[in-house]
C-alpha cells in the first residue's frame, strides 16, 4: 500500500491510503480531511456530490485520531505539504475514536506527560523524535565511516564508574549490581582489541534533580580510541559535533520548521570551536558577578553564562582533579588539573560532551582507585588493561537527549525521548 511520503511520484494516479485523522473541516458540501500515516500528512478533499452516501456519512462522523481508509486521485497543489492533495472518491472509518483526550485546546504538562503515549502523535512531538532518529543514524554512520567498531557494553555492572551515590542498585542473585551510568570502562579494554570503538545505549543516573536538563534514564554515545591523546580527542569531539549538526540541517528541514527552530543559530556551528581553560572560565564567571572560585564545579547557570559569549559551542578543558573522575590523566604541566574537556552548547543548552584522556600508568591508577575509596577487587579487571600492554587512550560521552534538545530548541529533555523517566515520572 502506498504511503503519504511517496504520493508526489503518483500525481494523476488513483491511490489507496490508510491512516489516522488528525483534523477536518467541512462546509456541508465539501469536506477537507487531514490524514496522517506516520510518513506524513496529506489533505483529502471530499465532495458530497461525488462520493457515496456511505462515504459522506463517514466524513461527517469521523473524529480526531479515528483510523481511516480512503481512495482517490493524487493532484498537484503547491500550497499543500509535499505539494499534493487527494481528491477522494471513497472514504471509510476502520475504528471510530470517541473522546480523544488531547484536543486542540491547551493542556498542562502533567496531563500531557500522563498521556505521553498519545502525545507522541502531535506534530511537534513527532518532529522532535524524527530529529532524534536522524541523529541516532548519523551517529552510527559517523563512527562506521571512520573505522570504529561498535561494542555493546553491559547494562548490569558490578561496580560504578564514578562512585555509587547516583546509581540504581538492584539485587543480582544475592549480590549487588548497578544499572550502568556509562559504558566507558568496558570500552577501554575493547580499544586494545580493535583500536577505535564506541558504545551507544541507555544509561541510568539516580540523581534527585528536577531540572530541565536531567533524566534518570537517557541514551549516551561514547567513543574510545587507542593511542589518542588529549589534543586529538578535542579534534575528534569537535568534528563529531559538527558532523551531526550538518546532518540535521541537511535532512531535518521540515521537522525544524515544524518546531519553529531558528536554523541560523545552527548554521553558525563551524570548526574551530572557541577553547578556554577551566581557570579562565572561573575568571570570566567572577567578572560576571558569580559566587564561584577555583575548585568549584560548574552549575547550569555557569555553563549558560560561559557559552553566551560565543555563537558556537565552547570547549572548556583542564578541570581540577578533585572534581573529576578517578580515571582522568593529570596534565603533565600542572598535576592539579586533568586532561579533561567539556563542550558547552550555545543558547543555554549546557554541556553536551564530556571526555578526557585516561590514565594509562598502572601505579597512578591504583593510587586513584584508593584515593576515591573504590572497591579494589571490583576494578581488578579494569587495572588489567594497564598491566598487560598499557597504552595512551582517550574518549568522551555525549548525551543524546541534550544534543537533540539543542537541535530542536526544546527547553526540556522530556520532549526529546519517547518515554521520559524523571524523579517523579515512571508512567506510562
Amino acid at each position: 500500500m502506498l504511503t503519504i511520503n511517496k504520493l508526489s511520484a503518483h500525481v494523476g494516479e488513483e491511490v489507496e491510503l490508510r491512516g489516522w485523522l488528525s483534523g477536518k473541516r467541512s462546509s456541508g458540501k465539501i469536506g477537507f480531511l487531514q490524514v496522517r500515516d506516520g510518513t506524513g500528512i496529506v489533505q483529502a478533499v471530499t465532495s458530497r456530490a461525488e462520493v457515496s452516501e456511505e462515504s459522506w456519512s463517514a466524513v461527517e462522523r469521523v473524529t480526531q485520531e479515528s483510523t481511516v481508509r480512503l481512495r482517490g486521485r493524487v493532484n498537484e497543489d503547491s500550497r499543500a505539504p509535499g505539494g499534493v492533495e487527494i481528491h477522494a472518491t471513497e472514504f471509510g472509518i476502520d475504528s471510530l475514536t470517541e473522546d480523544y483526550p488531547i484536543s486542540p485546546k491547551e493542556h498542562g504538562v502533567a496531563f500531557l506527560m500522563d498521556h505521553r503515549h498519545l502525545w507522541l502523535r502531535s506534530a511537534k512531538q513527532r518532529a522532535a523524535l524524527a530529529v532524534r532518529s536522524e541523529v541516532e543514524q548519523a551517529i552510527r554512520d559517523y563512527f562506521y565511516s571512520n573505522g570504529f567498531t561498535l561494542i555493546d557494553s553491559p547494562i548490569l555492572t558490578p561496580a560504578a564508574c564514578e562512585g555509587t551515590s547516583t546509581l540504581f542498585e538492584t539485587d543480582y542473585f544475592d549480590e549487588k549490581a548497578y544499572l550502568s551510568q556509562s559504558g566507558q570502562l568496558y570500552l577501554e579494554p575493547a580499544a586494545a582489541a580493535f583500536g577505535k570503538v564506541y558504545c551507544f545505549g541507555p544509561t541510568f543516573r539516580a540523581e534527585k534533580s528536577k531540572t530541565r536538563r536531567h533524566l534518570t534514564e537517557f541514551w549516551m554515545v561514547e567513543p574510545e580510541v587507542a593511542f589518542l591523546e588529549f589534543d586529538g580527542l578535542c579534534k575528534l569531539a569537535e568534528n563529531f559535533v559538527c558532523s551531526l549538526v550538518e546532518r540535521v540541517l541537511e535532512r531535518c528541514g521540515a521537522e525544524l520548521e515544524a518546531l519553529e527552530r531558528d536554523t541560523a543559530a545552527l548554521e553558525r556551528v563551524l570548526s574551530p570551536f572557541p577553547h578556554i581553560s577551566y581557570g579562565d572560565a572561573i575568571g570570566r564567571l567572577v567578572e560576571l558577578g558569580q559566587d564561584i572560585e577555583w575548585g568549584d564545579d560548574f552549575g547550569a547557570e555557569h555553563e549558560t553564562l560561559l557559552a553566551a559569549d560565543y555563537d558556537r559551542p565552547l570547549m572548556v578543558s583542564r578541570f581540577p582533579a578533585s572534581i573529576k573522575a578517578f580515571y582522568m590523566e593529570p596534565d603533565p604541566e600542572d598535576e592539579r588539573v586533568v586532561l579533561g574537556l567539556d563542550i558547552l552548547a550555545p543558547e543555554g543548552f549546557g554541556e553536551i560532551v564530556g571526555g578526557s584522556q585516561r590514565i594509562h600508568d598502572l601505579a597512578l591508577l591504583e593510587k586513584r582507585v584508593s584515593q576515591h575509596k573504590l572497591p579494589r577487587q571490583a576494578f581488578e579487571w579494569y587495572l588489567d588493561v594497564r598491566r598487560y600492554g598499557t597504552f595512551p587512550h582517550s574518549g568522551f560521552g555525549m548525551g543524546l537527549e541534550r544534543f537533540v534538545a539543542w537541535m530542536c530548541g526544546a527547553k526540556h529533555l522530556r520532549e526529546t525521548i519517547p518515554y521520559p523517566r524523571m524523579l517523579s515520572r515512571l508512567y506510562p
